[in-house]
């Protein structure tokens, strides 16, 4: 698989990332094994956890794999600290005490001695110079190579990387990653501008618009999709309104149209979308990650990147006038 440079770093990951967000909740470690050899096999590097993932669950399976069947230098993990669920309730604390604290108890489940990137799971009530110290710590002590942001807003990311930048001593931002696909665009208004300007990579989570991208929504609710599991309802209804099937119909005249299937048409137009890093996939078996992995040998047309633009909410302003990405600034 294709390697690329996070932002202005020197990391490289795969161009896809592997998600673990259903690691011990939904996919039982049997299946967790088989997404990582998959994900292996076909070049992937790059793999998403957290410490909010299955309350701990997610990194402990990833951790016994690594000791068992998976050499650690051959992946790139990326973890995330300052978001719990305690008592049924999320709750989100990015002090120094709870960001170091997760960070110890992240290594000890992953039975690694660091953590490749490190990243802050979302903006919290701690003074963000409280957190980004916090995580500077950790980088100083050798527990973490590179540091990220997840799920910050635009000002919230120029916020962070400019305070990290403005004193040589602190470790410069890598990346940031929220979510974004053909069918949330968001992104572009102000985080794709500030992670630009600051040298970012970026790493957009639930490419396929929490799998309706697929379109195994078109005619119902399949028994065994999220959008059927009581806990991820609330997840993928919101993307199934009137406007939501307008997209989806567009993908799949495309992928028609190009003898692909609508999963690669939308996968692509996230993987090679300016500004994009790595997409994290979150497929639950082997056969739904074989299916995105297939798109490493597969480009979309320049007209149809831009006619999806079109269609999912207007021209790509960071797209040159072919429809090609433009380069994002690199810093040293």
């Amino acid at each position: 698989m294709e390697q690329r440079r996070v932002g202005s770093t020197g990391l490289q990951v795969s161009r896809l990332g592997l998600g673990t967000l259903t690691w011990g909740r939904d996919t039982a470690p049997q299946a967790a094994y088989e997404l990582l050899a998959t994900f292996v096999d076909a070049g992937g590097t790059l793999v998403d956890t957290a410490a909010a993932y299955g309350a701990g669950d997610a990194e402990q399976i990833l951790g016994a794999l690594m000791a068992h069947e998976f050499d650690r230098e051959d992946l790139v993990i990326a973890s995330k600290a300052g978001f719990v669920v305690r008592d049924g309730e999320r709750r989100v604390d990015t002090s120094a005490r709870a960001m170091l604290a997760d960070l110890d108890a992240s290594l000890e489940r992953l039975g690694t001695d660091w953590i490749d990137l490190w990243q802050v799971h979302a903006w919290g009530q701690a003074p963000i110079e409280e957190t980004l110290a916090a995580m500077d710590t950790a980088v100083t002590s050798g527990r973490v190579r590179y540091l990220g942001l997840s799920n910050f807003v635009g000002w919230q990311t120029a916020a962070a990387a400019t305070w990290q930048r403005a004193v040589t001593t602190r470790t410069p931002l890598a990346s940031a990653q929220v979510e974004y696909s053909l069918m949330t665009r968001r992104a572009e208004v102000e985080i794709l501008p500030a992670v630009r300007a600051a040298g970012l990579g970026f790493f957009p989570w639930s490419p396929l618009g929490r799998g309706v991208l697929t379109g195994k929504y078109r005619r119902g609710t399949p028994k065994d999709s999220r959008a059927a599991a009581e806990h991820f309802a609330w997840f993928v209804e919101p993307y199934l309104q009137p406007r939501s099937r307008g997209i989806v119909d567009a993908v799949a005249r495309a992928a028609d149209g190009l003898g692909m299937k609508p999963l690669e048409v939308a996968l692509l137009w996230v993987r090679d979308a300016p500004g994009v890093t790595a997409p994290l996939l979150g497929a639950r078996s082997p056969e739904q990650l074989e299916e995105c992995l297939a798109v490493e040998e597969m480009d979309l047309p320049d007209e149809i990147a831009a006619a999806l633009d079109d269609v999912s909410g207007g021209p790509l302003a960071s797209r040159d006038g072919a429809g090609r990405p433009i380069e994002p600034p690199m810093h040293g």
